[in-house]
């Protein structure tokens, strides 16, 4: 219609009305949006005019309680045209559906234009989290962070900046991702870092990773290794002793390497080495105190400032006692004090002496015990060769089974003694330099060898004694008075393949014949064979001299039965 026509006052046909009421409307189609503003609001519902024929109407649950308490009567709307008419003819529009679409359109822009959009993590799905960007989204989980998330509910109600990587209007999906952002944070901090990073500078830096040999730290973009021998001068037994994920830390650049992009890092260096005043501070023969860090099997590791440790070995740990393992003595954590033993820097090493913080008490016993001295002590222990006695001072004397007995053979110092009983004994000799104390047992009684048993065993003369042992070179015998003899097999007068036990029992009662008598070597030699050649010589004399006695007795009678013949004859 144009406006002549308006202009003249000709009445209008139908047709020509129909069409401009049709034009009037035109723009009002369903599932658009346009503008209207606010002509009546009630407790459920808000009316719009939008130069309709007629007003809409928008249920008030489509307003938020804050939008409701701020919407006031002309205020402007977006709204979505529902149906220009419902079955009573009313025009439905919906306040939701436009803030949806404004919402996608946006959505929309924000994908092609590759813009950032706030999102906040609902719940935790099947593959990933549910996120609210103003409509629902779908973030992966390989999209949350550059690295794996343990913890996914933890992040449930937080929200991220996060990059649209997809997006289907008609189908409602859209898809998110967080870690295409951080890649493109790290490669930016990456870029800077790395055209600024030098050998020596001080960077600060995050604890990223801790592992067994160190810890990953984030300088902005890119990873450098902490070693754990670079952390400190001192011993650290784990990084995880030093640092938590998460830490702030300020190291140093040690090496960087171009073309691999590996960087090492120190920690320690930013301080000054221990070291370098340690033959200063620590001269040989003073006196120090000291942490136990470490236990060996062959001594204490002792820290004396961190950095700088000395070896207690197991041997300078004790005068008196013989140390099998530092932890009879110390443990872990201890204080201790010690005596600087030798210093070695090449070597970085500091020997150490617990002991020479005490006076030595062998000095002592060497002017208290000389060679004679009769003491009293506790039997501590018994080997198979001797029985250490304890004396007062914590020294420990040995008295060896050689020093046991002057005529028994002891196969056991158990034979003689028990642990715990208290003996005395004497001292035979004592050796400063090796720290040993040798004591005798049978010394406190004069040896017997050298009167005693030359005159009561003579070579030649009968002994019986009773079997105590059979070898294979023969048998021992104790003899009167607790004395040991000796049958060697050659002097058993046996077979030569007679075996001895076949023969001789433990107890037996056997004659013998002392054959030789050794006081040097403190030994007796018996003999079957010769005994028993003596007791067949004897038996041979006795014949003979009872055969005489026949041969005399025959001899007298027949004289006297000579005579008597002599006689008769005579007679007659």
């Amino acid at each position: 219609m144009n406006m002549a026509a308006k202009q003249t006052d000709e009445p209008l046909d139908k047709g020509a009305l129909a069409a401009l009421y049709e034009e009037t409307f035109r723009n009002f189609e369903e599932g658009t949006i346009i503008e209207g503003h606010v002509v009546a609001i009630s407790k459920d519902k808000v009316v719009v005019d939008i130069g309709y024929k007629s007003e809409g109407i928008i249920p008030t649950d489509q307003f938020s309680s804050e939008e409701l308490q701020s919407l006031k009567v002309g205020d402007r709307l977006q709204v979505y045209i529902e149906e220009r008419e419902d079955a009573e003819g009313n025009l439905v529009l919906s306040k939701e559906k436009a803030d949806k679409m404004k919402v996608w359109e946006e959505l929309e822009k924000a994908y092609k234009d590759e813009k950032v959009v706030e999102g906040r993590i609902l719940s935790r799905i099947k593959g990933g989290m549910m996120v609210d960007i103003g409509v629902k989204a779908f973030l992966p989980g390989s999209q949350i962070d550059l690295h794996p998330v343990r913890d996914l509910d933890a992040l449930v109600g937080k929200s991220f900046p996060l990059k649209i990587i997809k997006i289907n209007h008609r189908r409602g999906n859209v898809v998110v991702s967080r870690r295409v952002l951080l890649e493109e944070s790290r490669d930016k901090k990456r870029q800077t870092t790395l055209s600024t990073l030098k050998e020596g500078q001080l960077i600060q830096g995050t604890v990223k990773n801790i592992t067994d040999y160190g810890a990953f730290i984030d300088l902005g973009g890119i990873d450098g290794l902490l070693h754990i021998t670079d952390m400190s001068w001192g011993r650290v037994g784990h990084p995880s002793e030093l640092f938590v994920v998460g830490d702030r830390v300020e190291v140093m650049v040690l090496k960087y390497d171009r073309e691999t992009g590996r960087i090492s890092l120190g920690l320690k260096q930013k301080s000054a080495d221990p070291w370098t005043s340690v033959s200063t501070k620590y001269p040989v023969g003073s006196r120090v105190r000291g942490r136990v860090v470490s236990l060996t099997d062959y001594g204490a590791f002792v820290e004396l400032e961190p950095g700088v440790e000395g070896l207690v070995h197991v041997s300078e740990m004790s005068w008196t006692h013989e140390v099998r393992h530092p932890s009879r003595l110390v443990s872990v954590g201890d204080q201790v004090d010690a005596a600087v033993l030798n210093v070695d820097l090449n070597s970085r090493k500091i020997s150490l002496g617990m002991k020479q913080t005490a006076p030595n008490p062998w000095d002592m016993v060497e002017a208290k015990y000389p060679s004679g001295t009769r003491i009293e002590g506790k039997v501590k222990s018994l080997t198979d060769f001797g029985a250490f006695i304890g004396l007062d001072e914590g020294i420990d004397g040995l008295i060896h089974i050689s020093d046991m007995s002057w005529t028994k053979h002891i196969k056991h110092p158990s034979e003689l003694f028990k642990k715990g009983q208290k003996v005395d004994a004497v001292v035979l000799r004592i050796d400063k330099e090796k720290e040993r104390l040798s004591l005798g047992f049978k010394q406190l009684t004069r040896d017997p060898w050298e009167e005693e048993i030359p005159q009561r065993f003579k070579v030649g003369g009968g002994a019986t004694g009773k079997v105590t042992k059979i070898t294979d070179f023969g048998i021992f015998v104790e003899l009167e008075g607790g004395i040991e003899g000796l049958i060697h097999i050659s002097e058993t007068g046996l077979e030569p393949q007679t075996r001895l036990e076949d023969r001789f029992k433990i107890g037996d009662e056997v004659p013998a014949k002392i054959i030789r008598v050794d006081r040097e070597e403190r030994k007796i030699a018996l003999s079957l064979r010769e005994n028993q050649l003596e007791s067949e010589r004897k038996q041979v004399d006795e014949f003979h001299a009872g055969q005489g006695a026949v041969d005399q007795s025959l001899l007298r009678t027949a004289k006297k039965t000579t005579k008597h013949q002599d006689g008769d004859t005579e007679q007659s």
